[in-house]
């Protein structure tokens, strides 16, 4: 199949990125979390504070700061077990286990791994992962890499102020067990989010971060430990202590640039034993194929986009002013924990226009140093926000497009389109008939090609996951709750806001709105 069908197939005919036959096997699961063994590891801190204080000026980061950094990201934070009934008049029942953590996950199954790169007092310098099952760091690979980050990421990597970088892989198995080739576009969506959770907790900790989608990967990847087949980094963070870090010029015509194969044989490659449970790994030709040629062998690859200020609204559109909205300020740490996903949970309440403009500024209003674009980020240039909104005070039901420079909504269309987006979900696990606001976040339809090959795809939906995860934050801030959904008709929903002659798709639909909680156990593994 040619990687641009398979592309295609996953947006708008996802029933042909899984075999008709294809059968999951739970029994054979893999694990949801990655673990090393007979590595040197540093166990952290688990007296983890029920909020998240902004450090001192003038002191160090701690390595006890780096563990509350990274189980508010990506640590397990709850056991939960759910009751599943099977729809017949015997009312059979099943129950569904899962552990959990602060950002949301296709299936719960969570692909992504973290690994750091450690400049820290009380650790030994080097490479770790972030073994969530047990709080730690396990020891990958010791001794100071500044020299080879900055050739194989960034120069600012090496910067004083930097004292941690972190690198978010994707294990491919972790979700393709499940969902096939499909996974593929929930891997990104997936590191987007974890990046997203990444940005809020360094921001609430006063740290400065800067996030690289472009680097030499196969150099990255060795450096590692990980093999390209079964595992690969999809993006890097660099943690300051200070000021942010400012990316380097990609003109370094005057320089030496060095490959990637080069790097690699700078360093003895290394051979870690991990576990993962499955007795059984089906291959995923076409996972392996988009990944390799995503790769970047050599900086001449790396772009810097170009801003684009001129933004196309679809025709005919009415703008409806939205109340000022000023900052919202939310306690971080408590709405991680309160955040839920409703399916048909939600409650059909009235939203009014407050609690709409306050969500909608919220949602761009964040910092986002990356090596795209400009040092403050263009996200919204790139990824742009779309709606069906119903039963919202002082705003006529119907569909709208966001502009988040004017903090205006545009009307493209009167309407109650509840029973349009219900009959356009793939499964139906979602009231929609409930849902008063029902988000779609909109990009490119050759998602970046053009400009960063295949590679561009990969990235455009993790910016989509940092907006998703951003968009559930201050929902739940707000009192509300949403749930990612991928299921859903692409095409209808294009038609609906008019982009699909503009060359735009929608990426994910995010239905927010008030809820009840359905009845679960739930379990917090808090110390």
């Amino acid at each position: 199949m040619k990687l641009d069908t398979f592309l295609h197939h996953l947006h708008f005919e996802t029933d042909k990125t899984c075999p008709p036959d294809w059968e999951v096997n739970w029994e054979d699961a893999p694990l949801p979390y990655k673990l090393y063994r007979g590595l040197p590891e540093i166990a952290l801190n688990t007296e983890i504070p029920l909020t998240l204080k902004r450090r001192e000026d003038g002191l160090n980061p701690s390595l006890q700061e780096l563990g509350h950094f990274l189980w508010y990201v990506y640590g397990l934070t709850h056991y939960s077990q759910s009751a599943l009934f099977d729809g017949t008049k015997e009312m059979n029942v099943s129950f569904t286990q899962s552990l959990r953590r602060f950002v949301p996950s296709g299936g719960a199954l969570y692909p992504n791994e973290l690994y750091v790169y450690v400049k820290l007092d009380g650790a030994p310098e080097g490479i770790y992962h972030y073994d969530v099952a047990h709080h730690r760091l396990v020891l990958l690979r010791e001794g100071n890499y500044d020299s080879y980050l900055s050739r194989s990421i960034d120069p600012s990597l090496s910067d004083s102020d930097c004292f941690c970088t972190i690198f978010v892989s994707t294990v491919f198995w972790k979700n393709f067990y499940k969902y096939n080739n499909f996974s593929y576009r929930l891997q990104g969506l997936d590191a987007g989010v974890v990046i997203g959770q990444s940005l809020e907790a360094a921001g609430r900790m006063g740290f400065s971060s800067r996030v690289y989608y472009q680097f030499l990967d196969r150099a990255v990847n060795h450096l590692l430990g990980l093999s390209d087949q079964e595992e690969s980094v999809y993006a890097v963070i660099g943690l300051s202590m200070e000021s942010p870090l400012t990316g380097a010029d990609n003109d370094q015509k005057s320089e030496h640039m060095v490959s990637a194969s080069e790097l690699c044989r700078e360093v003895p490659a290394v051979t870690h034993h991990s576990y993962n449970r499955s007795k059984r790994v089906i291959d995923y030709p076409m996972l392996r194929k988009l990944n390799d040629v995503s790769m970047f062998e050599t900086k001449k690859s790396f772009v810097k986009l170009k801003k684009n200020n001129n933004k196309e609204f679809p025709l005919g559109t009415e703008i409806n002013l939205l109340p000022p909205a000023e900052s919202l300020s939310f306690d971080f740490a408590s709405v991680c924990r309160k955040r839920y996903s409703p399916e048909s949970d939600f409650t059909l309440e009235k939203v009014n226009q407050t609690q709409l403009s306050a969500l909608l500024k919220e949602i761009f209003s964040f910092s986002y140093h990356n090596d795209l674009d400009d040092t403050k980020g263009q996200i919204e240039t790139r990824v742009s926000l779309y709606g069906s909104f119903y039963n919202v005070e002082g705003i006529p039901n119907g569909a709208y497009s966001y502009d988040a420079k004017t903090h205006v909504l545009r009307r493209i269309s009167k309407g109650d389109y509840r029973e349009f987006l219900q009959y356009g979900l793939t499964l139906p696990n979602v009231n929609m008939y409930q849902v008063p606001l029902c988000f779609h976040l909109v990009g490119e339809k050759d998602h970046l090609k053009e400009i960063l090959g295949y590679r561009g795809y990969r990235i455009q939906q993790m910016e989509a996951g940092i907006l998703v995860q951003r968009l559930l934050l201050v929902s739940c801030a707000l009192g509300m709750g949403g749930h990612p959904l991928l299921g859903f008709d692409a095409k209808q929903c294009d038609e609906l806001y008019r982009i699909d002659s503009k060359g735009k798709t929608s990426l994910i639909q995010i239905p927010v709105g008030p809820y009840r909680s359905r009845a679960w156990l739930k379990g917090s593994l808090l110390s």
